[in-house]
């Protein structure tokens, strides 16, 4: 696939090196550039299909001198086959009724948002994030976005209540997950899992062929739910493969 970048509009630049939020004694560099407003979309469909992600108004990827652990991921939807527990996970939320919503924060979100934030990454960067930083993160873009929202089904007809909630970047060949969080108290759902395997259903259902998942990081645990889902495509120099059984790690918890 050929890729056009309108190279006079976008410069790149480099992080000073941090501490790497996933391995621990690590240091991480991004490169990264400020997407145009006039064509972002474009943009950062191009930069996504290479290996970058998407947050506000900014693409970014890794570019760390001595590590290449951070492997971008993508799932094929039109070749995925459910397994046994998929599809009991998917049973388990049939209750659940699916709102496409326009890209635009409230504070019922942003109160998921925090109760998911203090029980599973407590220690993370995200951890103090503001109502300022929600909205920011939701709405300061110029790419095609959208929330999904997962709602119990109201006896009443009104709206049920949300429990989980999906920021989803459309683009030309796929939908790219940005960001996803739900209610930590409903772990006998496996919502985590869930909003993955719904998008693998609407990209099938809209037909387009792939659901973005971020990174995959080699050795960091909280990060190995991403490969239980099969089959899976990794990014590696020489472009997009799938990723061979022999190369799977042992999961920790996917939710």
């Amino acid at each position: 696939m050929t890729q056009h970048f309108p190279t006079r509009q976008l410069r790149f630049f480099l992080t000073a090196p941090s501490a790497c939020p996933y391995l621990p004694g690590r240091f991480e560099r991004k490169v990264f550039a400020h997407l145009p407003l006039s064509d972002g979309a474009v943009v950062n469909d191009s930069l996504t299909q290479v290996g970058f992600r998407r947050s506000q108004n900014i693409a970014y990827r890794p570019a760390c001198e001595s590590c290449q652990s951070c492997v971008s991921a993508r799932i094929p939807a039109s070749d995925y086959v459910f397994s046994r527990s998929e599809r009991r996970t998917l049973a388990r939320n049939e209750d659940l009724e699916r709102h496409l919503v326009e890209a635009e924060a409230t504070m019922e979100q942003f109160d998921l948002l925090r109760r998911y934030l203090g029980a599973r990454h407590a220690d993370g960067g995200m951890a103090e994030m503001t109502w300022p930083d929600f909205v920011a993160m939701v709405e300061d873009t110029a790419v095609r976005t959208h929330l999904m929202e997962y709602r119990v089904r109201s006896r009443d007809g009104g709206p049920g209540d949300l429990v989980a909630c999906a920021l989803v970047d459309l683009m030309s060949d796929g939908l790219s997950l940005v960001y996803s969080f739900y209610d930590p108290g409903m772990a006998r759902r496996s919502l985590g899992s869930f909003v993955i395997l719904d998008h693998v259903i609407q990209a099938c259902l809209t037909s387009l062929p792939y659901v973005y998942l971020g990174y995959w990081v080699r050795g960091s645990a909280k990060m190995n739910y991403k490969v239980r889902f099969s089959p899976l495509e990794l990014l590696k120099p020489e472009g997009w493969s799938l990723m061979a059984a022999r190369d799977r790690p042992s999961t920790g918890v996917v939710d």
